[in-house]
């Protein structure tokens, strides 16, 4: 059996190789990786000695040669495939081991240059994975180093590889290949070529000429939003940290594709607090958020604020569910419960309820002062399907700081004013449009959401805090969009607002600074707008 090793990412190969020629299998390499094999005193055969043709173009040109290919394409069943190998002193490799140029890390680099990234397309490394993959029935392909401990635990117990294993492995090697000229794709499509070819690292566009993206399946869901559809849930390949897709369910029924969409909803919006936080959903719109001293108080708030929606609700968390908080959420119906973790007491409580769905998402990775969106725990693009295309946008990332604000009344509002505006404006944030949000004490008092009109909104959210027994005098309103005319502005007064924030950007902004001030409220405008669709 013969085996040709070449690596760009050198880990672990050596142990591998060593494992391997204790198998009696051949050891066959190129460059950098024979060089490494041959010091730790392993027998090795280059592949120039093979193909009996030295390699040239700095490199370009190693392992593209009928005796490399051949090699790997033969099939051993079709006698006239082994006659020509044999006419041609061919033989077969049995074992290929190959990862490729580090294009995606390179071009991660500040600084990258257009040629540093041309330089780590890899050529002969894909040509030789696509050979040896399609030829699985007799060649089995490595492309990662995490496969290396199957291959060798099937070689030592039976001396060859399985077909199930092999194909695996074939089907592994074809989505590397596929994500690979994916990244190459998106990089060079957003290349300007009118100003970043000339030299130096190369201005790129925001939005690629063709989007390439590559999922990873997680799961197949019992069906989709309604029964009647089916549905899988995808990772992205390099999924942000603190994201939904690294949770991990510690108990519970099978999530349902309702429960992951709701379930972002309200871990997105949870994660932006840096106070104890809970936040609940309910049909992908937050239906109560409050933050407090514990877990405990947050939810005990955030519940407060609309208990008839957060019946069947989901729950986010951003700090240790502990069993004060436990006893609280075990008292109502709830269909999935998140959290970066759960003390032993509240997690035995929990077991109680074994249809309740609790999931554990850790937040070690996400860096508050993080230098970018994916560092921060955040998406950097948002994709919508629209019938036979896709709209793509950068995420709504935006961070509203007290600086950004301006004071447009002549009321300024009060500390405890600003702090709730803030507060009410990264709750807006996720409410769908058109959204209203009353907020007291670092809490939600009524949500008004999707609505066609804004003043709908704004009388809804009037009516969920009528419901919840809570008195809107003194309240703070967000609205994400500013008001297009005074009559808004008047409903939320009417039900006991006293300061607003909006981002303003009106033709009648005027018209409505006047009547903040007639009505004696103060108003800050955000100069930044949160639709959300």
């Amino acid at each position: 059996m013969n085996a040709l090793l070449s690596v760009s990412d050198k880990t672990g190969i050596v142990e591998f190789a060593q494992a391997l020629h204790a198998l009696g299998i051949q050891l066959i390499s190129t460059g950098g990786t024979a060089k490494l094999l041959a010091d730790a005193r392993l027998p090795v055969t280059e592949v120039a000695e093979l193909t009996a043709f030295p390699e040239m173009l700095d490199g370009r040109v190693k392992t593209l040669h009928p005796k490399v290919h051949g090699g790997l394409l033969a099939r051993r069943d079709v006698p006239e495939h082994m006659a020509a190998l044999k006419a041609h002193h061919i033989d077969t490799i049995d074992l290929l081991v190959v990862n490729l140029y580090p294009f995606e890390a390179t071009v991660a680099k500040p600084g990258c240059t257009l040629e540093d990234a041309i330089e780590n397309i890899d050529i002969g490394g894909p040509a030789m994975v696509r050979s040896a993959a399609k030829n699985w029935k007799d060649v089995g392909v490595l492309t990662d180093a995490s496969q290396y401990p199957a291959v060798l635990a099937e070689l030592k117990q039976s001396g060859k590889l399985s077909d199930k294993l092999r194909f695996a492995l074939s089907v592994a090697a074809f989505n590397r290949i596929s994500q690979y000229d994916a990244a190459i794709s998106n990089y060079l499509s957003s290349v300007d070529a009118e100003a970043g070819i000339a030299g130096g690292a190369p201005t790129l566009l925001p939005f690629s000429g063709q989007a390439n993206s590559n999922f990873v399946k997680l799961q197949d869901l019992r069906y989709g939003e309604n029964p009647h559809q089916t549905a899988a849930f995808y990772r992205d390949l390099y999924p942000a940290p603190g994201s939904l897709v690294s949770a991990q369910q510690l108990q519970g029924k099978e999530l349902s594709y309702n429960n992951i969409a709701d379930g972002d909803a309200a871990w997105e919006c949870v994660k932006t607090f840096d106070a104890p936080a809970c936040v609940i959903v309910k049909h992908a719109n937050p239906c109560g958020v409050a933050v407090g001293k514990d877990a405990f108080e947050a939810y005990s708030k955030a519940f407060q604020a609309d208990p008839t929606s957060a019946f069947g609700g989901i729950i986010a968390f951003n700090r240790t569910v502990d069993l004060a908080a436990a006893q609280a959420v075990s008292k109502q119906f709830v269909e999935v419960l998140m959290a970066p973790s759960y003390t032993p007491e509240a997690l035995a409580l929990f077991k109680a309820k074994a249809n309740v769905r609790v999931l554990q998402i850790s937040l070690d990775g996400v860096k508050r002062d993080g230098k970018n969106a994916w560092e921060r725990g955040l998406n950097s693009h948002d994709v919508k399907r629209v019938g036979s295309g896709l709209l793509i946008q950068t995420a709504d990332n935006h961070e509203l700081q007290r600086d950004d604000l301006k004071v447009v009344t002549k009321l300024a509002p009060t500390e405890q004013q600003l702090e709730d505006l803030l507060f009410a404006w990264k709750v807006a944030k996720f409410v769908k449009s058109n959204a209203i949000v009353f907020c007291k004490d670092g809490m939600t008092m009524g949500v008004g959401a999707g609505q066609m009109s804004r003043l709908d909104s704004a009388r809804i959210a009037s009516i969920k805090a009528e419901h919840a027994k809570l008195s809107l005098r003194g309240t703070a309103v967000a609205s994400d969009a500013f008001f297009p005319f005074r009559d808004g502005l008047d409903v939320v007064i009417d039900h006991g607002a006293t300061c607003v924030i909006q981002p303003g950007g009106s033709m009648r902004d005027q018209e409505v600074i006047d009547a903040a001030n007639e009505r004696g409220v103060a108003m800050v405008f955000t100069g930044v707008r949160h639709f959300r669709h």
